[in-house]
C-alpha cells in the first residue's frame, strides 16, 4: 500500500516523492477527561513537526512496543534530533519516511468512579461506591501494558479497563478488612486502600493518588450483627447466638405442629453457652450483673442480658422460666439448657 502511494507520487525525472510533504501533528479538541489520542496516519514524512503541550506526552509505538517518548515542545522529526527514530525509518527512492503510531497521553490528574458488592472478613455482605484519582506517571509503560496490546484508544475502553482493574484489587482489599474498619472509619479505609493499591497501579504506569469511599452499606438483616461487632462482640459468638435463636424458633414451630418437645430442648445449651474470654465486652463495662460468669440471654431471640427473675424477655416479649441455679430457659423446657436441672 505504501509502495503504491509512493509510485503514484513520483514525478517524471525528478527522483522526488511529492506526496509526502512534512505534516503538523497535534492533539486538537482534547478534553480534560480524555486519556489518550492516536494520530490517524501511521506513515509520517521526514521533517514533520510534532507539537506536545505541557499536559501531554507523545509516545511512538510500533510492532508491539514503544520506541520512545517526546516531552512538551515542538519537535522536528529527524534522526539527528530524535535518535530513537532510526528504528522507525523506511526509505524509498532517496526519500525517507517514518512508520509508527503516534499516541498522545494525558498526564494530568484523572478521576474514576467505582462501586460494587463484596463481603468483609466476617462474611458480611457490603455494597460500596466512591471515586479514585490517578494520573499516568509512566506513559511508555502505560502504552506498552494497557493501550497498545489490545488497541484501547477510546476513553470508554480505557475507563472500563482501569475501573475493572481497580475494583478487582479493591474487592480483594475489602474481603481482608473488618466491617469495623470499613463502617466506622471510611476515611481511614480509603487511605489504607490507597496504600495497598498503589503498587498494582504502578505496574501499569499509573500513579494512584487518592481513594474516597462515598458510601458503604450492609443489608438490613445483617445490621444487628454489625451492631454487636461494633460493640466488641466476637463475630463467631454472634453467629453462635443467631444459631441458637433459629434453633429456638424451629423448636417452637415443631411444638406448634403437635410434635413432642421432650428433651430435644436440651440440645440448645451449646449454642447458648457464654462466649469465650474476649468474645464480648465485660459485664462491668455494660453495667449488668452476671451469675458465676453466666450471662442470661433470651433462648428465643438470643438477646441479653435478661434481668434476674424476669418472666418475659424485654427484647422479644416471649415468656421465660428460671432454673434453681438462676439460668434462664424457654417456657416449654423440661430441663435447664445450661446446667440440665429439672424444671418445674
Amino acid at each position: 500500500m505504501v509502495l503504491d502511494k509512493l509510485g503514484k507520487a513520483i514525478g517524471k525525472g525528478s527522483g522526488k516523492i511529492s506526496g509526502f510533504e512534512p505534516k503538523l501533528i497535534e492533539w486538537r479538541d482534547a478534553t480534560p477527561e480524555d486519556i489518550v489520542w492516536r494520530y490517524p496516519d501511521e506513515v509520517i514524512p521526514w521533517g514533520s513537526v510534532v507539537v506536545v503541550k505541557e499536559w501531554e506526552r507523545a509516545v511512538f509505538y510500533r510492532d508491539g512496543k514503544a520506541y520512545g517518548l517526546l516531552p512538551p515542545g515542538r519537535h522536528v522529526l529527524d534522526t539527528q534530533n530524535i535518535p530513537f527514530l532510526k528504528g522507525l525509518v523506511e526509505g524509498f527512492y532517496g526519500e525517507s519516511i517514518f512508520r509508527a503510531i503516534v499516541i498522545y497521553v494525558n498526564v494530568n490528574r484523572l478521576q474514576g468512579k467505582f462501586g460494587g458488592k463484596t463481603q468483609t472478613i466476617e462474611l458480611i455482605p457490603v455494597s460500596f461506591y466512591g471515586v479514585y484519582y490517578y494520573r499516568v506517571a509512566d506513559p511508555v509503560l502505560f502504552v506498552d501494558k494497557v493501550v497498545g496490546p489490545d488497541n484501547r484508544y477510546t476513553r470508554s475502553e480505557l475507563d472500563d479497563y482501569i475501573r475493572g482493574y481497580f475494583q478487582t484489587k479493591l474487592m480483594a482489599f475489602i474481603s481482608e478488612s473488618s466491617i469495623r474498619d470499613l463502617y466506622q472509619k471510611a476515611g481511614e479505609a480509603g487511605k489504607r486502600a490507597l496504600m495497598v493499591l498503589r503498587k498494582p497501579f504502578e505496574e501499569l504506569g499509573l500513579m494512584l493518588e487518592d481513594v474516597v469511599f462515598e458510601g458503604i452499606d450492609i443489608p438490613p438483616e445483617y445490621r444487628e450483627r454489625v451492631f454487636w461487632i461494633l460493640q466488641g462482640t466476637a463475630p463467631a459468638y454472634i453467629v453462635q447466638q443467631e444459631t441458637a435463636r433459629k434453633f429456638a424458633e424451629a423448636i417452637k414451630e415443631t411444638q406448634a405442629g403437635g410434635a413432642v418437645l421432650g428433651a430435644g430442648v436440651v440440645a440448645i445449651p451449646y449454642a447458648l453457652q457464654p462466649p469465650p474470654p474476649g468474645a464480648q465486652m465485660g459485664q462491668a463495662q455494660i453495667g449488668q450483673p452476671t451469675i458465676a460468669g453466666y450471662t442470661p440471654r433470651c433462648p428465643y431471640c438470643g438477646q441479653g442480658p435478661i434481668p434476674q427473675g424476669a418472666k418475659f424477655c424485654p427484647f422479644c416479649g416471649k415468656q421465660l422460666k428460671w432454673c434453681p441455679n438462676n439460668h434462664v430457659a424457654p417456657i416449654e423446657a423440661n430441663y435447664c439448657p445450661v446446667c440440665g436441672s429439672k424444671l418445674e
